[in-house]
């Protein structure tokens, strides 16, 4: 989750000012760029349990600690409390804090895979020397495979304290979201409207394909939960407003008018007003517009605003200046890098890109919602036509490997950002997932415990 956004406050007179907001991401396919975001959970060697915020071993010194490489603090003060360290920047990346203290690398736009992948092996060698001295390790997995909700610590962001509040009124599982899961997602770059409608179609329709190929969550409090992917089903009982498959989003006419109008109908959270978030959860982002908000009276929003209400909306795929491809569960450093080599070669290559639309282009409404609805618990082995979604995944992946040969970037040894598809290659053709291979672990060399995951699969 984002932290407050730092577009200038510009007051918003008109809806096209939101339209035009949007269509300003654009960009010539020669600055298009690569983003890659993951989060992680900490826990102490000793006890395996979350660190909590304060404290010697707590996740604000862990920031601190990481200032040593150059990383500069943000703070937050929170009611009446002294600001403390909520976030690092640095070199146009941040290290931020999901609500349970998930630790989130949101990287540079970078021009290569090669250079995210070097990115996040930096930031993980840094968070290990650093966690190492406080008696911390970290994992990467897509949901928190051992301790309970209420086992989970709070971070003193405001921002989460209105999401924490609004959450239970509107789902069943919107807290586990906040506190017990992590992701990987890639931001990648269109050059204009219909670019962006293509890349978006294309991410929606395969988006099932990613979750298969990341589903790393099989457990609940010690146990196995019936899911592969549990992260991706407590998306399901979040909240209705602001998750799904965007049906739209395939509808004739569709473009960034008709994903503004989406937003516009998507309840509010908060507005950051004066270093301080304002409550304004399950209001209208419309009576915003018209300066009719009740907890602001005669306001109006900012573009600040919007760009902050556009970070509460959490379907599959979302809209910025860009493209999140939002459906992978956390994990290990080599999948890190595997979500923007899967997504960069099938967008970022025409003749890929022109394949991939094929593949789905005549998929029916009920044809990706049934993908969406079964792949937390079947993966690859979800039925899909005459065969099953991992039919679809090795199609996607040989689609992207030929885009990632095409674009030719290539490290000091000479291979091409193709290599880094060699773990979700093994997934698909051996047609098990990383969470079937942490369940085999668990009903047999860990006997029935999993506590071991967290010494074996630790960065």
């Amino acid at each position: 989750m984002s932290s407050p956004s730092n577009v200038a406050d510009s007051p918003i007179t008109h809806r096209d000012q939101l339209v035009e907001y949007i269509a300003s991401g654009g960009k010539p396919k020669a600055d298009w760029r690569i983003g890659t975001e993951h989060e992680k959970f900490g826990f102490q060697l000793d006890d395996l349990r979350p660190p909590t915020f304060d404290g010697e071993r707590g996740i604000e010194a862990l920031l601190k600690g990481l200032t040593r490489f150059g990383w500069e603090e943000v703070r937050e003060q929170v009611g009446d409390a002294p600001p403390r360290t909520i976030a690092l920047l640095k070199d146009g990346a941040s290290v931020t804090l999901e609500p349970a203290g998930q630790l989130e690398l949101s990287g540079a736009p970078l021009l290569r895979v090669h250079d995210t992948c070097c990115e996040v092996d930096t930031h993980l060698l840094e968070v290990k020397t650093v966690a190492d001295a406080l008696g911390l390790g970290f994992l990467g997995m897509g949901f928190q495979p051992k301790w309970r909700r209420d086992d989970m610590p709070w971070m003193p962001k405001g921002r989460y304290k209105i999401m924490r509040s609004y959450m239970p009124k509107v789902g069943g599982l919107g807290l586990d979201m906040m506190t017990r899961t992590c992701t990987v997602q890639v931001n990648l770059d269109f050059s204009d409207e219909a670019d962006m409608v293509k890349k978006f179609r294309v991410s929606l329709a395969l988006q099932p394909v990613a979750t298969a190929l990341f589903a790393d969550s099989p457990f609940t409090e010690g146990r196995p939960n019936g899911y592969l992917s549990y992260r991706s089903h407590i998306w399901t009982d979040t909240d209705p407003d602001r998750t799904g498959m965007l049906d739209f989003v395939f509808e004739d006419g569709f473009g960034f008018e008709r994903y503004v109008d989406y937003l516009l109908d998507v309840p509010m959270y908060f507005s950051y007003r004066d270093g301080k978030y304002i409550d304004a959860s399950g209001k209208s982002f419309r009576s915003f517009l018209r300066g009719e908000l009740d907890v602001l009276p005669g306001a109006l929003p900012t573009l600040r605003d919007w760009s902050d209400h556009m970070t509460t909306a959490f379907p599959e795929v979302r809209l910025k200046k860009y493209l999140e491809m939002r459906g992978a569960d956390g994990g290990p450093w080599n999948r890190l890098c595997a979500l923007p080599a899967f997504w960069v070669g099938l967008l970022y290559d025409d003749a890929a890109l022109d394949a991939a639309w094929d593949l789905v282009r005549d998929f029916s409404l009920a044809e990706r919602n049934a993908l969406r609805d079964h792949v937390p618990k079947l993966a690859l082995k979800t039925p899909f036509r005459n065969g099953s979604l991992r039919d679809l995944a090795l199609q996607a992946l040989r689609i992207s490997a030929a885009g990632l040969q095409r674009r030719n970037e290539r490290n000091a040894n000479g291979a091409d950002e193709s290599i880094f598809l060699t773990p979700l290659i093994d997934f698909a053709e051996t047609n098990e997932t990383p969470a079937e291979r942490k369940l085999k672990l668990f009903h047999g060399e860990w006997n029935g415990s999993v506590d071991p995951v967290f010494r074996e699969f630790a960065y």
